[in-house]
């Protein structure tokens, strides 16, 4: 017995030594559990630099170099499914203030939240200063930020800005199914926007419902023919409305993008204000030539900010080439003008025709 029980011991001596875990039923060796993911912290961005030739023929007409935009991202990606970004925004400041003179460069926070994703679920929960619905959606069909604010953004009757903006404080939900055929974003915020305080107790509720009724080649979340509502309930501070309906059909494949949206906005400034009802109108269009690096694209945006209102009406017409230099180097070269119903003012004629040539570079 003595003899059984020493070698007995051997055989687990050996067996620990040689890293080999605990027996099953079966003779087997157990499988080891999956080790935790480290965590990981990387720091990228993106700029976007332009040289523009204001073509109206006006006495101060601009031909100049400038840096529109550049944002820098610091990611982390943790166990748990957390996720983290904070993104600084690095902007060209359009009016003096504080110690900062028209012209001169000026940075802001852009995002800052952190993301969990339970599990292998669906659904994905953030909190902080957020991607707001819109525009991050239509921003990656369109895929050229470098050219300039998508038509909702660009477009505004109330001061601070655009229609919509791409980033808040608040709390959202992100949701795909069945590989993006629905993808959604809901999403419970300030209102104000990024760039413009934390406002009052009043809120803004955003959403947007995108569904793939046809499959492409492209298999990213904005590719195939698609159907796209958002919507958008809210206040701003000091009470009024701040409403936004919007619809777009659009298709994409690694060849062609093609997209036509309209949106109807209601804006006051108090309850007693009577709405601004405002209409816009976008439609795009993105061809990548065969066997080459080169797109050609074109975009016309109609902003109607008070429907009511006669002579109105502007329309913006862009169109252009790019090219994929390297992955993180891409260059466009195109024509952006604006058209005015009514009567332009003389800043008006000096800007609404320009010719771009502008670049795009990530690291």
């Amino acid at each position: 017995m003595a003899f059984s029980i020493r070698r007995a011991l051997g055989v687990a001596v050996v067996t620990a030594a040689a890293g080999v875990g605990p027996l099953t039923g079966q003779g087997t060796p157990a499988p080891a559990a999956a080790p935790a993911p480290a965590p990981s912290l990387t720091v990228g961005g993106v700029v976007y630099g332009q040289f523009v030739y204001q073509l109206a023929d006006t006495a101060g007409h601009q031909n100049n170099f400038d840096i529109t935009r550049g944002y820098v991202n610091l990611i982390g990606k943790f166990a748990g499914g957390i996720y983290t970004r904070v993104t600084l925004d690095l902007f060209s400041v359009t009016a003096s203030a504080g110690n900062n003179d028209a012209g001169s460069y000026d940075y802001r926070l852009k995002y800052a939240y952190v993301t969990w994703t339970p599990g292998k679920s669906p659904l994905t929960y953030k909190l902080g200063m957020i991607h707001t619905p819109w525009l991050d959606w239509e921003e990656a069909l369109w895929d050229y930020r470098m050219q300039g604010q998508m038509a909702m953004e660009r477009a505004g009757t109330i001061a601070g800005g655009g229609y919509v903006t791409s980033s808040d404080l608040g709390f959202g939900i992100d949701g795909k199914v069945k590989d993006d055929r629905v993808n959604f974003q809901l999403t419970l915020v300030n209102g104000e926007g990024y760039h413009a305080g934390v406002g009052d107790k009043r809120k803004d509720l955003e959403g947007r419902l995108s569904v793939r009724l046809l499959g492409t080649n492209d298999n990213s979340r904005v590719g195939g023919l698609r159907v796209t509502a958002y919507g958008q309930y809210g206040k701003p501070t000091g009470g009024g409305t701040r409403n936004r309906w919007l619809a777009m059909v659009s298709y994409r494949s690694k060849e062609f993008t093609l997209a036509a949206e309209a949106a109807v906005t209601g804006d006051s400034v108090a309850a007693s204000t009577v709405p601004l009802n405002g209409h816009v109108y976008s439609a795009f269009g993105v061809f990548h030539i065969p066997k080459s690096k080169a797109a050609i694209l074109a975009r016309a945006d109609i902003l109607k900010p008070q429907v009511a209102v006669a002579d109105n009406q502007t329309t913006r017409l862009i169109a252009g080439a790019s090219y994929q230099v390297s992955p993180n180097l891409r260059a466009l070269l195109d024509w952006d003008f604006l058209g005015y119903q009514g009567t332009p003012t003389p800043a008006q004629v000096t800007t609404r025709s320009q010719g771009l040539f502008q670049i795009q570079f990530t690291f």
